[in-house]
């Protein structure tokens, strides 16, 4: 009776700790930037996987080089959200919770997107030059019929 009660209260323990390791936030933020990448993948545990180019300047060579940061959601609107977010191409705001162990059918990383913010319009691809799609449409200028002007008779005062 004494080692049964000695098991279950290990394996309590034990279900106690991967609670709180999968459970438990280590940290929480926000990162934005421009969502790459986003699908639904896994064998066993399908889950939403996604890659957020934040971007970035490098001070060492003085130019521009992307930056990355992998995450998973497991809250189908997020995910929703995040999907109408990358067919728009709109730049967002993800807000995020790092968790201490992952577990596969929790996702691949250690990043779970809790919400996200969409920043600004969407943007547009040719800027607002009017000579491509989507750009400024301005109405084209119509040139203006020219009036016969009445020519003036000359009057002969010699007759």
């Amino acid at each position: 009776m004494r080692g049964l009660l000695y098991f279950l209260l290990f394996l309590l323990v034990v279900f106690g700790v991967l609670y709180a390791l999968t459970g438990w936030s280590f940290s929480d933020g926000e990162r934005a930037g421009t969502i790459s990448k986003f699908s639904r993948r896994g064998y066993l545990f399908k889950t939403y996987e996604g890659v957020l180019n934040v971007g970035g300047f490098s001070g060492e060579t003085g130019s521009l080089t992307p930056q990355y940061f992998d995450f998973s959601v497991k809250d189908e609107a997020v995910a929703k959200q995040i999907t109408n977010a990358v067919k728009t191409g709109q730049r967002v705001t993800l807000h995020y919770e790092e968790k201490i162990l992952k577990f596969p059918w929790n996702g691949e990383t250690k990043y779970y997107i809790t919400g996200l913010e969409v920043v600004g319009p969407p943007p547009s691809p040719y800027g607002t030059n009017p000579a491509y799609p989507g750009g400024q449409q301005t109405t084209p200028q119509q040139p203006q019929p020219t009036q016969p002007q009445p020519q003036s008779a000359t009057v002969d005062s010699t007759i």
